[in-house]
């Protein structure tokens, strides 16, 4: 058990008055020459901060916390280059409007959050049109941050070309709304800040969630549509940080809240979604930094080779039938889980909000597609597009497996609030729940649908509910197997065989496996054949 360390500011490791001062220092000595000297302690400023960061992530602190002192080490670096750029340098004695000059945090960066070895996104923010003193200003801080080895995405606009962009590209919108003062006019930021609120958040909410949410689904597409991925992308990959960051943004640019209290507050998100969303996010942020430390270099991709290091740098030991790997890769594929359900809970909640109001291209991506009409069912209604369980109906253990049943039937996404109840209740529910005939049945009819199967189960497995009703799977669930030789966890393989052979059995599969196809119609006993492949990997 790693010991809690103590809390640590970053003026325990950068003193930013100690800093200015031999800034100062180095000035008067060498003038306009002092840059070399100016490197060198800007320099070991930013390597006292990656150097503690480093130290705090081995001794067993939680990647966010150390994302957040990379990110503070960083302010203090640029906060004191821009004093020495400003008083030393490119000095406005008598500064006009039209000088006003803001450094500013955008992205992640913004968020003041920061990878180990990510960009530094900075907008320099001006009042009006550009002045010699601002691009001077730049010109030197930028090739400064270069010179010391950093990676700088950068930007030089006014207020107004700010919220002209941010209207149109909603990549510049996100990257303003966790916009941060690092150095300068404080006055021009909260124009900015206010401005960017009135003129645009509060204008064009519809179309940034439908934005942010295609965008996801692009990224997924991209990089791999399936969470289970073995050698996953833990940034860009669905159930990675991303996804959380979208939720944030989507959350963030709808109601306007900083903290998750908030959200809590507000109903967006129980208490429990909350708690989750915290640890999610800790234990992401943990391996991306431990990745980009051991790799060197931004490295995104958590894959085979580094894999084992990690699970070494992070504490995990072999237990069981488990490497050390394994328990790391299933705890990796199990919080990626987490995030998919904090993905559903937050859409549910802005599809019930925008029912009525929102533009048909939002409901694209909020509302599940429907393939029948639905049509009530005992125990069961429909609630904005969702299936629901009526009060006290998931009190009958058989109904945990039958919502799942009438879901597929009726060709419905199932509401979060049922999915965190099943769950819930299915953690209490032993071994007569599993000899009860009426579950027992509705489970044959979910393992077996001549619909989608795969789909189905694979709701039941993100719901901890087929785990908990065949305790076989339980113990295959987010489970890796070490080698070259898979490409997804032995459950998702599994339920994509499942659907393999359910597209099979509806002749979608013709053309490239005639033979599978023209013998499935022959088959004496489909559910053998479906039980069989559901359980091939369960030993």
């Amino acid at each position: 058990m790693v010991e809690r360390l103590k809390p640590i500011a970053i003026s325990d490791i950068i003193d930013g008055a100690v800093l200015r001062a031999g800034l100062s220092a180095a000035y008067a000595e060498r003038g306009d020459d002092a840059r070399g000297g100016v490197k060198v302690l800007l320099q070991e400023a930013l390597s006292n901060g990656r150097a503690a960061a480093r130290e705090r992530l081995d001794a067993g602190e939680n990647g966010q916390a150390v994302a957040r002192l990379l990110a503070a080490a960083a302010d203090e670096v640029v906060a004191a280059l821009y004093d020495y750029t400003t008083t030393h340098l490119f000095r406005a004695r008598n500064p006009t409007e039209g000088e006003r000059f803001a450094i500013v945090a955008v992205g992640g960066y913004g968020r003041g959050e920061l990878a180990p070895f990510s960009d530094l996104d900075l907008l320099f923010l001006r009042a009006y049109k550009p002045t010699p003193f601002s691009e001077s200003v730049t010109e030197f801080m930028l090739y400064m941050l270069w010179d010391l080895g950093l990676k700088v995405g950068h930007a030089s606009r006014n207020v107004d070309e700010c919220l002209k962009l941010a209207r149109g590209d909603y990549t510049i919108q996100t990257a303003l709304l966790e916009a941060r003062l690092v150095a300068g006019d404080t006055s021009l930021m909260k124009q900015l800040e206010n401005r960017f609120r009135k003129e645009v958040t509060q204008r064009d909410r519809a179309e940034f969630i439908t934005a942010k949410l295609r965008e996801r689904d692009e990224r997924h597409r991209r990089i791999g549509a399936s969470r289970y991925m073995v050698e996953p992308n833990i940034k860009e990959g669905k159930g990675g940080l991303r996804d959380l960051h979208t939720l944030f943004w989507i959350a963030r640019h709808r109601y306007g809240f900083t903290s998750m209290g908030q959200y809590v507050e507000a109903r967006v998100f129980s208490r429990e979604d909350a708690a989750a969303f915290r640890r999610a996010l800790e234990f992401l942020w943990t391996v991306r930094c431990h990745l980009h430390f051991v790799a060197g270099r931004a490295e995104e991709r958590l894959t085979f080779d580094l894999q084992p290091e990690l699970a070494r740098r992070m504490h995990y030991e072999a237990r069981g039938d488990l490497s050390a790997v394994e328990r790391f890769m299933k705890r990796y594929f199990l919080v990626a889980k987490q995030v998919g359900g904090l993905t559903r809970v937050l859409c549910a909640k802005l599809e019930a909000e925008h029912a009525k109001s929102a533009p048909r291209g939002l409901q694209r991506f909020l509302a599940p597609p429907r393939r029948k009409a639905p049509s009530a069912e005992a125990g069961f209604h429909v609630d904005g597009g969702r299936l629901n369980a009526d009060d006290n109906a998931l009190e009958i253990p058989a109904n945990l497996i039958r919502l799942f049943a009438v879901a597929d039937k009726r060709g419905l996404d199932i509401h979060p609030d049922a999915l965190r109840e099943v769950s819930r209740r299915a953690r209490s529910l032993g071994p007569a729940w599993r000899k009860d005939e009426a579950s027992r049945a509705a489970f044959l009819e979910v393992a077996t649908s001549t619909t989608h199967p795969g789909a189905a189960l694979r709701r039941m497995n993100e719901a901890d509910v087929l785990g908990r009703f065949v305790p076989e799977w339980g113990r295959i669930v987010a489970q890796m197997q070490f080698n070259m030789y898979h490409h997804y966890t032995v459950d998702e393989h599994t339920l994509q065989a499942i659907d393999v052979i359910s597209e099979i059995e509806r002749g979608e599969h013709a053309e490239q496996h005639p033979l599978s196809s023209a013998i499935f119609s022959k088959i004496i006993n489909r559910r053998a054949l479906y039980l069989a492949m559901l359980l091939h990997a369960t030993g």
